[in-house]
């Protein structure tokens, strides 16, 4: 059985991936690592609310995010989240 932290972990996390444009971006990252730059300018957004999302997504530990120079680029925690995104979608594509 899990533990209440272990809980409280995943309850964040599926927190963070419940909002649509979160998870949107969480794709892009499927594909390649990016700055908040790109994906701002992928997404239509600003910087600032990028920047936002990537930080729901970094406390939930679904990315991680490295330094290059004055750039942030984030990337997909692990392998992980890709399942959980491809389960998440599969399950939605059903039908009952």
């Amino acid at each position: 059985m899990a533990t209440e932290q272990q809980l409280d972990v995943a309850a964040t996390m599926f927190r963070a991936l419940s909002d649509p444009l979160r998870l949107k971006t969480l794709i892009l990252l499927a594909q390649k690592e990016r700055s908040v730059g790109e994906l701002s300018e992928i997404e239509g957004e600003k910087i600032g609310t990028m920047s936002a999302r990537l930080k729901v997504l970094l406390t939930a530990r679904l990315v991680r995010r490295r330094k290059d120079g004055q750039n942030a680029i984030y990337s997909i925690a692990d392998n992980h989240v890709l399942a959980l995104i491809d389960n998440a979608i599969d399950h939605a594509c059903e039908h009952h």
